[in-house]
């Protein structure tokens, strides 16, 4: 899967060479472009923002720079364009699921107040949040999407088991996991994980993420009619 992200910031983006996706990225399953916004900028000194129109705080990033760094990036247009922003349609498991289908991502990353209106008109597919807060810039929000899409890439995790039982899947929270010692600081393992009998082990961890659900976020049991 090819992913592009367009930024300010590049050198934040060196966690992606580290763990995980580092280890997809080295065997060829991720491509990963890391693009500065700055080096498309026709101003002397890589300006790549203004004061707002109409007044009003902070500074807006000026289209130019990231309207061609986009174009360069994406002539063809043949990646989803995706404007990491706080008005943007929150990210859930259905949504990496869906852009973890695609040929190619193309993550743009604003900074300040934002960029300008006609980036988005111009050149932007679809506008994505993480959350219902503010970051001072979309380079973390889009670490999370290359993150959570980066899961559903055959042979990313080594196993499509991982993302089957994982939170959100089925949409319910995850049950709660097990490994050695068996007895921790006076905590033991439910004698049910230890029993070998793999249809009550199942039927446990069911009840589980029902009551786990349940009283961390019953708004999921409402979607589902429960």
């Amino acid at each position: 899967m090819k992913i592009e992200i367009a930024t300010l910031f590049p050198e934040m983006f060196g966690c992606l060479d580290i763990g995980i996706l580092g280890r997809a990225r080295r065997n060829g399953l991720l491509q990963i472009g890391v693009h500065d916004i700055r080096a498309h900028s026709t101003d002397k000194h890589r300006k790549c923002d203004d004061y707002p129109f109409g007044g009003g705080a902070g500074m807006v990033m000026t289209p130019q720079p990231l309207h061609d760094c986009i174009r360069a990036i994406d002539p063809e247009h043949r990646y989803l364009r995706v404007y990491m922003s706080p008005r943007g349609k929150r990210l859930d498991q259905a949504t990496v699921e869906r852009l973890s289908e695609c040929d190619g991502l193309l993550l743009v990353c604003g900074s300040y107040e934002g960029i300008d209106e006609r980036v988005i008109q111009l050149d932007i597919d679809e506008e994505l949040s993480i959350g219902d807060y503010v970051l001072t810039s979309g380079d973390l929000a889009a670490m999370v999407v290359v993150n959570a899409v980066a899961r559903y890439v055959d042979g990313v995790l080594g196993s499509e088991q991982a993302t089957a039982e994982e939170s959100f899947a089925d949409g319910l929270l995850e049950y709660p996991q097990y490994t050695r010692p068996q007895e921790f600081c006076g905590l033991t393992v439910p004698p049910v994980l230890l029993s070998g009998n793999h249809e009550e082990v199942r039927k446990w961890r069911a009840e589980q993420q029902l009551r786990i659900t349940r009283e961390r976020r019953p708004d999921l049991l409402d979607d589902k009619g429960e």
